[in-house]
């Protein structure tokens, strides 16, 4: 099941995919939400009864309409660090023994075609393509054999990173180098976890301006997504709509020679096999 969240004349939509059309869910099922996160809370019976709707319902008329953030609130958005060996390598760091963690606050998120603001504080604003996982099932010290059953989809991410506040800030303040607003940008579209039952093995890509800045594959992983959420969750309680930023490949801005940051009138694009393209545009 393919679900976006959408700006209708009335306010943010659920709707899926059928046949290249859209299928708003609340529209033709008053007991579905209009909002994704709220779905997944309902749990699995509201997912079969999406379903249901999507294969019989009836199209909204805009065959593309305006996307927004798959999941417009998320409680938490917790991000993984080096996670890729390579790009540890490329960092000039050693491959962690246990997943780097760090968080972005939910002012971060913008859906596909908004704006990347580059705030004027910063002048290395960088980007890193991301497969996202969104929890679908609320837990707490979930096993690495259960992980995949508490997460309900998957996204494409920019974890968008003001490297000049990550890196150079007294103490190092990854928390506010990666979370200026704008800086979560996800979408387009959610898929359930059963269109993409290995997560492990995706590739993904970064384009900005359409050359190809990042290019490799989830099976580069140092911490898989069953670790990664057995580890997260032994700290703190999953909830529905809680995303994962699992981290990027090389090839980012800041590690090229010479460096390369985002900057007005820049296109950056992260693509995610199976998942489609999250494009925005960046801004001042």
């Amino acid at each position: 099941m393919r679900l976006i969240t959408y700006q209708s004349e009335i306010g943010p939509r659920v709707a899926g995919l059928r046949d290249g059309s859209w299928i708003d869910l609340n529209a033709n099922d008053p007991s579905l939400p209009t909002d994704l996160r709220a779905l997944l809370t309902l749990g699995s019976d509201y997912l079969n009864r999406a379903k249901e709707v999507i294969a019989t319902g009836k199209p909204i008329e805009d065959p593309n309409p305006p996307r927004l953030a798959p999941v417009l609130s998320p409680e938490k958005i917790v991000c993984v660090g080096l996670n890729y060996a390579d790009h540890a390598r490329e960092s000039g760091a050693q491959p962690p023994p246990v997943p780097v963690i760090f968080s972005k606050f939910p002012t971060a998120v913008i859906g596909p075609d908004q704006p990347i603001l580059v705030p004027p504080v910063s002048q290395e604003v960088d980007f890193e393509a991301e497969l996202v996982l969104v929890v679908g099932r609320r837990g707490r010290n979930i096993t690495q054999d259960d992980a995949l059953g508490f997460v309900a989809g998957y996204t494409c991410g920019n974890d968008v990173s003001a490297r000049d506040w990550q890196l150079r800030k007294p103490g190092g303040q990854w928390l506010l180098g990666k979370t200026f607003d704008t800086f979560a940008p996800t979408g387009p579209e959610f898929v359930t976890a059963d269109e993409l039952p290995d997560p492990n093995r995706l590739r993904i890509c970064s384009r900005l301006n359409g050359e190809v800045m990042q290019d490799s594959s989830t099976a580069q992983f140092i911490f898989s997504v069953q670790y990664l959420v057995s580890y997260i969750s032994q700290v703190c309680t999953l909830n529905p709509g809680d995303l994962i930023f699992t981290g990027t490949p090389p090839g980012v801005g800041f590690s090229r020679q010479p460096p390369v940051f985002l900057k007005p009138g820049d296109v950056i694009e992260v693509e995610v096999e199976g998942i489609g393209v999250l494009r925005n545009p960046v801004a001042s």
